[in-house]
């Protein structure tokens, strides 16, 4: 039975020859405590037996619609379709191969308030499902407030985590492929209402060679990343400004700091603009004041971080 208290939250779940692990996280959002839900599952050209999957799940629960694509759109443009047939008041995003907590969507929801975004913390599971003791703040610091600073080169926000209100919709949509769309909708969450971090471990996050994201390797050395400021991340940036509705001044700033091939041509006025910040723009990064301090110091002066 609905509860007409309870605000509609629609689960936007993406799939693609998932067939492996595709039950076992159907078996978790059917089950969820939440009395509101829908489940809006749209498969992405699959080859394998999801799409079978899918139908039987959908004929035995009226919650779930399931939607097939005509050309395969891809893992970002794909959570797009997903996210625009979504609606209800919130949406949670959803992999196909992870385990939700039945509790999941009901603690998001009674904790999430006025803020734009709910997300939560995660513990890491292997390909077969065995726990390997580690949680998603073991890598990050997890992030909750109103700043987009912590979010302009760092993430800590994943997809499965998050439930985030329509109204972000305007601003969030279209999502562009060349970006982490979890990120995305994460910094442009906290200038439009702010990020809560909801209690707990809410879900068993699977990480295996497909996984989309590199979770495992998230705090290896920073010469794994050979170029800190590539013409990417400041087409990132510029991207964000664009969207700033209170950062906007600070963000070109940056960006004047570089010249059109992404070279730094005003090294001690970079420098300047991140030590303004650098507690918060490192925020997420398991680093020391110290060795945050001196990161920065690196990034900004030696040339070999910046594009040449």
């Amino acid at each position: 039975m609905l509860s007409k208290s309870a605000p509609l939250v629609s689960i936007a779940l993406c799939t693609f020859n998932g067939e492996k692990h595709l039950r076992e996280q159907l078996d978790s959002l059917v089950n969820q405590s939440y009395p509101n839900l829908e489940i809006i599952i749209v498969d992405d050209c699959s080859l394998d037996e999801t799409p079978k999957i899918l139908d039987d799940y959908k004929k035995q629960f009226a919650s779930i619609s399931v939607f097939y694509n005509e050309r395969n759109l891809g893992y970002v443009k794909n959570f797009e379709q997903a996210i625009r047939l979504s609606k209800g008041e919130y949406i949670a995003l959803c992999d196909q191969d992870d385990i939700w907590r039945t509790d999941k969507i009901q603690i998001q929801i009674n904790g999430i308030g006025d803020h734009a975004l709910s997300y939560h913390d995660s513990e890491l599971i292997d390909e077969d499902g065995s726990i390997l003791g580690k949680y998603m703040s073991n890598i990050f610091n997890l992030y909750e407030g109103k700043s987009p600073h912590p979010f302009l080169f760092f993430n800590c926000v994943s997809g499965h985590s998050l439930v985030f209100h329509r109204r972000l919709l305007p601003d969030i949509l279209p999502l562009d492929e060349s970006y982490f769309h979890d990120w995305w909708i994460a910094l442009l969450a906290t200038e439009r209402g702010g990020i809560t971090l909801a209690k707990g471990n809410l879900v068993k996050y699977r990480q295996h060679p497909n996984s989309s994201t590199d979770i495992l390797r998230a705090r290896t050395k920073e010469a794994q990343v050979e170029k800190f400021f590539t013409t990417e991340k400041l087409r990132w940036i510029r991207k964000f400004a664009e969207k700033s509705v209170r950062n906007r001044t600070y963000c070109e700033a940056l960006l004047n700091c570089f010249d059109a091939k992404g070279q730094v041509k005003n090294k001690f006025k970079l420098l300047y603009l991140f030590l303004l910040k650098y507690d918060s723009i490192l925020y997420v990064i398991k680093k020391s004041s110290l060795s945050k301090l001196n990161f920065v110091r690196k990034i900004c002066l030696q040339r070999k971080y910046s594009e040449a």
